[in-house]
């Protein structure tokens, strides 16, 4: 099995919950520099994995590095673009996480960036390697749904702002609030079902209500609570919103909410076809119904670690050159849908075509 040598830039949330225990599996990965701005959290790492050779604070020792032939791009969403362009520019191979940055015009910088080296650039909206999703988009080719005609999809809980008053709700980190970080995900799973469907119109309506005092919010749980800041800090993102779009393939309708007043947790996707139907329970099974049968079938399947699927396809891209579902060329247009749906809720109205 041949072993790969990269630098994880980046050693918090999604580097350690997600992307390091899937290199403890895979055990053909050796990261020779972990890296963050904060030396103690790349020392946590080093001290827990015996995989990691060295915690630095300077990713430009990695990139000078000829071992490293790729880098994990795993900061927050305002240091995606620079990381990830100095890492390009160094001729190495990058995954970056979702979202690819916090607006269209710079994704497609990136991706300008890679093709132009012949280098691989994949973004971990990990949904693709979800074993349901994969089934789902396989079912749509084999026609088990027809024409899917409409799709919708809720992504809601109860008060589950991240990190309140820090970069999850600060636009200037982030890029926005439910939808760049929630919704990012549940569109471009629809897109990829839909296989390959191009944006013609949308709506788009976004709120922050829930937080305006900032100090005054009431929450049970809160995620990343330690970069939360609601003294200082600041809050300008959206915590709710709703969305109409039409695409050649089908239209989608949506609603997100990072918090609501519904003690409820809705996270689903309705894919409506007129020969069958399905709703995704979101990362977990789902429950097909055969229009011609009337019958409803549970899927049951194993579903494996969808980071661990989608490293493995990265790493092994680096090699044969082909450029898989997550390759940045096939998640360009989930990244223009929301740019264009964040420029739809600033203008108050629909757009159309070449204003997409």
């Amino acid at each position: 099995m041949k072993a790969y040598t990269v630098a994880v830039v980046g050693c918090g949330r999604i580097a350690c919950g997600a992307h390091f225990p899937a290199f403890e599996k895979l055990g053909n990965v050796r990261v020779k520099y972990a890296c963050d701005l904060i030396l103690e959290k790349a020392e946590a790492v080093k001290a827990k994995y015996d995989f990691v050779e060295n915690a630095i604070t300077d990713y430009n020792v990695a990139l000078a590095d000829p071992e490293v032939t790729a880098v994990f791009v795993l900061t927050p969403n305002y240091a995606h673009y620079t990381v990830a362009m100095d890492a390009l520019r160094a001729g190495k191979h990058v995954m970056c996480e979702k979202p690819i940055t916090v607006n269209y015009a710079l994704s497609k910088e990136m991706a300008d960036e890679a093709n132009k080296r012949g280098l691989m650039l994949n973004i971990g909206v990990c949904n693709r390697y979800n074993k349901s999703v994969e089934l789902l988009e396989e079912m749509n080719r084999e026609g088990k749904f027809g024409k899917i005609y409409h799709v919708y999809c809720s992504f809601r809980d109860f008060r589950s702002i991240p990190g309140l008053g820090g970069a999850f709700t600060t636009k200037a980190q982030s890029g926005g609030g439910a939808l760049i970080d929630w919704g990012v995900h549940f569109l471009d799973l629809i897109l990829y079902v839909l296989g390959g469907a191009k944006l013609q119109t949308l709506t788009c309506d976004t709120y922050s209500e829930m937080a305006k005092d900032m100090k005054a919010y009431k929450y049970r749980s809160m995620h990343a609570e330690d970069t939360a800041d609601v003294v200082n800090g600041v809050n300008d993102v959206d915590d709710f919103v709703t969305g109409h779009i039409r695409t050649d393939k089908a239209s989608i309708s949506f609603n997100g909410a990072w918090a609501q007043n519904l003690d409820q947790r809705d996270m689903y996707v309705d894919f409506l076809g007129d020969k069958g139907g399905a709703r995704l329970d979101y990362g977990k099974q789902f429950i097909y119904c055969n229009g011609e049968t009337l019958e409803s079938t549970q899927s049951d399947h194993h579903i494996p670690n969808m980071y661990r699927m989608e490293d493995i396809a990265f790493l092994e891209s680096t090699d044969t050159g082909v450029k898989n579902r997550n390759h940045i060329d096939n998640i360009l247009e989930s990244a223009k849908l929301l740019d264009a749906l964040y420029r739809s809720a600033e203008l108050h109205r629909e757009l159309r075509g070449d204003e997409i």
